[in-house]
């Protein structure tokens, strides 16, 4: 029997196809810049389609894919409740109206591009988005207590990626593949019983 503080009594899943579209179509217009807070409030706080560990998981799954992390993250949640038609669906609301929008305001920025009112509201909207980007960080980390491996292995591979990338100036590519194998294979044999 489950205990009564299970999360996964309130676990809901999308509807239909239409709601998985109608669902991403709404995320992906919230979220100008920063839609990834956006998709972990939405889809685990008030949807309650994935638990925090979950959507952990999915997002990383989604990092290591190719393209943009929020659009690989709507295909993998799309194709885990419906399949191929789910992640199709998923990946057209978080696609079609964006798409339309950008057109509309890549033709206003043409015409007013040298105005320095616009040149200030990007600099400020990227400003806010990597306060979201900050944010969705620290409200994941929770999730990380209940991983296999201990908080301070993560952290130290994540100080050893870093330095990585920036000091060493390795490709991505080697150091995810190096550090991801070595982290997934400590996983799996801690969860061998």
């Amino acid at each position: 029997m489950i205990p009564e503080d299970n999360p996964l009594d309130n676990r809901r899943r999308p509807q239909s196809l239409a709601d998985l579209f109608f669902s991403f179509t709404i995320l992906a217009l919230q979220g100008f810049g920063g839609v990834l807070a956006v998709v972990q409030r939405e889809l685990v706080e008030r949807k309650r389609w994935l638990t925090p560990e979950e959507f952990t998981e999915e997002l990383a799954v989604a990092q290591v894919m190719p393209g943009p992390n929020v659009v690989n993250l709507s295909l993998v949640i799309g194709a885990r409740y419906f399949g191929m038609p789910g992640a199709a669906a998923a990946l057209a609301g978080m696609l079609a109206v964006p798409l339309l929008l950008i057109i509309a305001l890549a033709l206003v920025h043409a015409h007013f591009a040298d105005h320095a009112g616009v040149a200030g509201a990007l600099r400020g909207m990227a400003a806010v988005s990597a306060g979201m980007i900050a944010a969705t960080g620290v409200k994941l980390a929770g999730s990380l207590t209940r991983h296999p491996l201990p908080l301070a292995l993560g952290l130290g591979v994540a100080v050893v990626a870093v330095l990585l990338l920036v000091w060493l100036r390795l490709p991505l590519l080697y150091v995810l593949g190096g550090l991801g194998t070595l982290c997934c294979v400590l996983t799996y044999r801690r969860l061998q019983p």
